[in-house]
Formats: structure tokens, C-alpha cells, sequence
């Protein structure tokens, strides 16, 4: 991606006023009119120089609570940040606003990396984007010693803890920066932080002194979804249905299921990438390009990518495997929807799940403690997929945020039963027990439900009590029976044994008839229930509006390839929805759209409304 450094902003973009306050940038710079919330206190304390640490909701906005007061500032501000695209990607936008930004990467050819120096060292550029690994380099932090520096910003701060779930070792040694830099501010940001891993990101960074601030976890325009997986391409199809000229992201386990993934998808007329660590470079990058810059592309990917994707419409994420814990699915939906308008979720997973996300867990080289707490963070992650109350309530209890009911989730859609579950656990635990807890889930289902299998046969489980007592259930009963079973703790999986089913003290509490066991049927959302806009804006349009959007969204697309960055970058849709709604006339009403600052009012608004007036013809 070309890199554009500050001394090509046009000379008809002023430098920030002396004297500007949070709001006039705000409006003049970036052409928003109001500030969400919790953005306006994170930025007082930066202009103030002092440490904080704010943890927002993906989509909250937490790039604009660093960028503004890095523009007030009268220092340099390094960003650190874990991925060349989003360093890229950020410089491009704030340079389509007419700031002075620049990133130095080992993507960038040595005249480049120059180039962009030049521009921090002439104090023309507020902003320097930079991996961990470059910034805490000697002659990086030499070099930056010599200069004004108002402020260090750590984008995804939970890299630093080994508390998160995503601790890189090159984020840790960022806590030597508060010693070598004791003048700046720090600020650190992310969204997936619980109490343990805040209290280790402010300790690192600024111990005993700053602000934590949480803002929130609720993202309320996320619609929930988590279903047991049955057929997994069935499944997706459905899901896929009312979806078409969307884009989205579905997460798999493995590379070869990510590969096969995408290829059925694309048999099926859908255009879908695969993205998996095990591609070259090349292939990533063009993949992730495509995603970025077109509309209506499906990643199909590992957990490889996602980290520092800010693709605003993204209307869609689907797991067809279980993430590692509560954390690492929330970060992963989180990148749906961060426009603000509707999006939806669905999370597909099954008793193989289970069985490798314990394995994975077990595998780790960590200590134990570590693998302890990977395991109590998955138990979480099954008690939020067996939820039969809201699950978003479940998930943001998780954080230890409270919310009432959502209404928008499956669980608060289509309610699931609850019945006295209790018989059905005694035999199936009782079967557990008689078979030696030596079985996994499958053979002990066939016991209880009375199959004439060789296995059973052979040893002799066809004469054991428990054989037959649950014929008149059927498989797919048994087997999210056995889910809900290991989700509330009364089995689990051992891996160390390939996979059996062992009984907890819990299980043989309802075994004994000490404990009772409530079982819920999985909800189904209907059909008519998953149709849904792609969004509030976009609902109230008109077939003429839409066919105005459709032209809008091809010029953005025609000027985002010739200036080789990702679409939002010259609009985000909610600002190309507004202008086909509103229908602006002049320049002036044009600058009235929100997303529309002065910069990008110069270069694009000419060709926005000859496009506008031509679709009103």
C-alpha cells in the first residue's frame, strides 16, 4: 500500500488553529457534529497529559480519543500498533483528512522509511505509527529521545497482559517506556479486558497513577445467535440466506477447513476469500485487500485475521468452530457492525469442539496455572452457549456488566424450555459410570440408546443396566444432552484419555439424587426471523435511494483503486446512506453529511453530487 506522507497534503488544508478545542476538530477536521459517548472524557484526560486506560466497545469510536488530542498536542504521538494493514490503513485515513500521519514498517522500502522519518523530524507529521518491536529498538528509541513528545498510545493494550488472551512478549517490553519517556502521557486502549487484565495493563504502563475508564461492552446492534452444530454447510446456507451483497467474516479452526470452506461457498455462487496463516504474504495481502476495498466479499479464516481490521460494514460473523474463550469470541463478533447498524452473529459448535479446545489448552507450553485459567475461561464460553436466559446478558456478565434482557438475541427471540432434566442426566451419567468412564460421548449415547453396535457388543455393554433405558429419545437429543452436561460442569472431557466422559463431583451429586439438572431444548430462529434489514438508515430508503446508494458505492469503490486504500477510507456506507437519503444539492449541504470534513469535502464533493444529481434524474 503507498504510503502518503504529510508533505503531500494539499496547501489549501490549514494546520489545526491555535486555540481549538476537541469539538471544532471534531467538526472541521474529521465532519462529524457529535461525539460518542465516553469519547469527550478520555480526550480531556489526554489533552491534559494524563495516563489513561479506556476500554471501549469495538466500534466505539477509540481512534478519534487519541487522534484528537494528538492533533491538539503540540508534541509528536506514537501510536503503537500490532499490524502493518491497520497502521496503513489509519495513516491513510487521517491523511484523507488532511492530518499530517505517517507509519514506519518493514513493509516499506528503505527510501520510504525515510521519507516518512523526514516528515517526523521537520514536526510536520503529529502521528507515527510503529510496531512494538520497532519502537523498543535502541536506535528508535534514541532517535525519539531527542525529540517533543507529547504521547504514547498502545492500540490493543491486552497484548501486554499475560492476564489476556492474546499476550505478545514484544507488547510487555513496552513497560520500559515509562521510565525512558517520563514526561509523556500514556493512553492505552482496547476492547476485551477483564478486571484482572486492566489492573495489569495499568500497572505496566503507569503504575499508581491514570484513569481506567470502561465505557462498555454492550454493542447492542449485534444480533446473537448460538446453535448446536448439526450440518455444518445446511447451517451456513441458512444463515447466509438473506445476505446476499453483504459482507462478512466466517472463522474456522483449522486451515484445511478455512480452504474448504471457501470453496464450497464459491460452488454455491458466493464470492468468498480463504485467509489462513499458512499463505504466503502475497496471498494474504491480496485477500485482504479485496475484503477491505469491495463490497460483498466473505472471508473465510482463521483467527489469523482479524486483529486490526476496521472495515466498517462488515454485516455478518459466523464461528463454524468454538473460540478459545468468552474473550476471544467477543473480539471476534466485535468486528461486526461497527457502523453502528444492525448485524448478525451465529456461533456453530459441537462436542469435537470441546474436545480440541481442551486439547489445545492442555498442549500449551505454559505453566499450569496458565492452563488452568484457559480452561476456567473456556467453561465460561460453554456456560454462555448453553445460556437458556439472554445471552447477551450472560456475555456482558462475563465483564461484570449488568443489562436487562436484550431482546435481541436468540434466546430472547424464541425462548428455549426448561424441563426437569434430572432422569435423563441419571441415566446418562449412570451410563457414563457403568461403561468405566473410559468412552466418549458417541458409545455411551449408543448405550443408553440401546444400539447393537460391535463395540457395545463385544464388551459386553448390551447387559449392563443403563443399555436401552433412553431408546425413545433420538441422537441429536442425547448428544445436546451430553453438551449441556459438560457446559454445567457435571461432565468432562479428558483429553489426556482421547476424549472420555468423566463424571465431576457435580454429576455425582445428580447421580446420587443430591442435585437436580434442568435441561433446555437449542432455540431455532425462524426464518422470518432472521430476515432483517442491512441496516436502520438503509430500511427507510426508497428503490430510488437504493439505486442512488448503488451508485455512490461504485464511485467510492472507482476511488479507492486509484488511490489503493480500503473504501471507508474515502466514505464509510453510513456516510453514503445519509447522502442518498438527504440528497445534497451544493457543497455546502454536502458538508452538512456526517463523516464529510473539509479535506475530503475538497476532493470528493464535486464528484459526489454530479453523482447525486444524476441519480435524481
Amino acid at each position: 500500500m503507498r504510503v502518503t506522507t504529510a508533505r503531500e497534503m494539499p496547501a489549501e488544508i490549514p494546520p489545526v488553529e491555535t486555540g481549538a478545542d476537541p469539538h471544532s476538530v471534531l467538526r472541521h477536521v474529521f465532519g462529524y457534529h457529535e461525539f460518542r459517548p465516553g469519547q469527550e472524557r478520555i480526550i480531556g484526560h489526554l489533552i491534559a497529559g494524563e495516563h489513561v486506560l479506556a476500554v471501549m466497545p469495538t466500534g466505539g469510536g477509540k481512534s478519534l480519543c487519541y487522534q484528537i488530542p494528538a492533533i491538539l498536542a503540540g508534541g509528536l504521538t506514537v501510536v503503537v500498533s500490532p499490524l502493518v494493514a491497520l497502521m496503513d490503513d489509519q495513516v491513510a485515513a487521517l491523511n484523507a483528512n488532511g492530518v499530517e500521519a505517517v507509519s514506519i514498517h518493514s513493509g516499506m522500502d528503505r527510501e520510504a522509511q525515510r521519507a516518512a522519518w523526514d516528515e517526523v523530524q521537520a514536526k510536520r507529521a503529529r502521528l507515527l505509527y510503529l510496531s512494538p518491536e520497532r519502537l523498543m529498538g535502541e536506535r528508535m528509541l534514541a532517535a525519539l529521545s531527542g525529540l517533543d513528545l507529547s504521547m504514547f498510545v498502545i492500540d490493543e493494550a491486552h497484548c501486554i497482559s499475560k492476564w489476556g488472551v492474546s499476550f505478545r512478549p514484544e507488547y510487555e517490553m513496552l513497560s520500559g517506556l515509562k521510565d525512558r519517556f517520563p514526561g509523556a502521557a500514556f493512553g492505552a486502549f482496547t476492547a476485551t479486558a477483564d478486571a484482572a487484565t486492566r489492573r495489569d495493563i495499568a500497572e505496566k504502563l503507569f503504575p499508581g497513577e491514570g484513569t481506567t475508564i470502561v465505557q462498555g461492552f454492550d454493542r447492542p446492534n449485534l444480533r446473537l445467535a448460538v446453535t448446536p452444530k448439526d450440518n455444518w454447510r445446511r447451517q451456513l446456507l441458512a444463515f447466509l440466506e438473506d445476505k446476499k451483497g453483504q459482507s462478512g467474516i466466517v472463522y474456522c479452526l483449522s486451515r484445511k477447513y478455512t480452504e474448504e470452506v471457501a470453496g464450497f461457498l464459491s460452488q454455491e455462487g458466493w464470492n468468498a476469500i480463504a485467509y489462513h496463516a499458512g499463505q504466503d504474504a502475497q496471498t494474504r495481502k491480496t485477500g485482504q485487500d479485496r475484503f477491505m476495498s469491495e463490497d460483498a466479499v466473505v472471508m473465510v479464516a482463521t483467527i489469523a485475521f482479524g486483529m486490526g481490521i476496521d472495515k466498517p460494514d462488515i454485516r455478518f460473523v459466523c464461528h463454524l468452530n468454538l473460540p478459545g474463550s468468552v474473550e476471544a469470541y467477543y473480539q471476534e463478533i466485535g468486528r461486526a457492525g461497527r457502523d453502528g447498524a444492525p448485524a448478525e452473529t451465529l456461533l456453530l459448535y459441537g462436542l469435537d469442539d470441546i474436545r480440541m479446545r481442551r486439547m489445545f489448552i492442555d498442549q500449551d507450553g505454559e505453566d499450569d496455572a496458565h492452563r488452568l485459567r484457559e480452561h476456567k475461561r473456556l467453561d465460561s464460553l460453554l456456560a454462555y452457549c448453553e445460556a437458556a436466559t439472554c445471552r447477551r446478558k450472560v456475555l456482558l456478565a462475563y465483564f461484570d456488566e449488568e443489562i436487562a434482557p436484550c431482546g435481541n438475541c436468540d434466546t430472547c427471540l424464541d425462548p428455549p424450555k426448561r424441563v426437569d432434566g434430572t432422569r435423563h442426566a441419571q441415566m446418562l451419567l449412570s451410563a457414563v459410570y457403568r461403561t468405566g468412564q473410559v468412552f466418549g460421548a458417541a458409545h455411551v449415547i449408543d448405550v443408553v440408546r440401546g444400539a447393537e453396535t460391535a463395540k457395545i457388543m463385544e464388551r459386553g455393554h448390551d447387559r449392563l443396566p443403563t443399555f436401552g433405558v433412553g431408546i425413545e429419545q433420538s441422537k441429536p437429543y442425547w448428544q445436546a444432552f451430553v453438551r449441556q452436561l459438560v457446559a454445567g460442569g457435571a461432565l468432562r472431557i479428558n483429553i489426556q484419555k482421547y476424549g472420555c466422559l468423566e463424571i465431576t463431583d457435580e454429576g455425582r451429586g445428580i447421580l446420587r439424587g443430591e442435585r437436580t439438572f434442568e435441561f433446555h431444548d437449542a432455540p431455532v430462529v425462524s426464518k422470518r426471523e432472521r430476515k432483517r434489514k442491512k441496516s436502520a438508515a438503509a430500511a427507510s430508503l426508497s428503490t430510488a435511494d437504493d439505486e442512488l446508494l448503488a451508485k455512490l458505492k461504485a464511485l467510492r469503490l472507482e476511488l479507492a483503486r486509484e488511490k489503493n486504500v480500503p473504501a471507508y477510507v474515502v466514505f464509510p456506507d453510513a456516510t453514503l446512506i445519509e447522502m442518498a437519503s438527504e440528497r445534497p444539492t451544493d457543497l455546502g449541504a454536502l458538508a452538512e453529511i456526517n463523516g464529510v470534513g473539509p479535506k475530503k469535502l475538497a476532493e470528493y464533493g464535486d464528484m459526489f453530487l454530479e453523482a447525486i444529481e444524476e441519480g435524481a434524474r
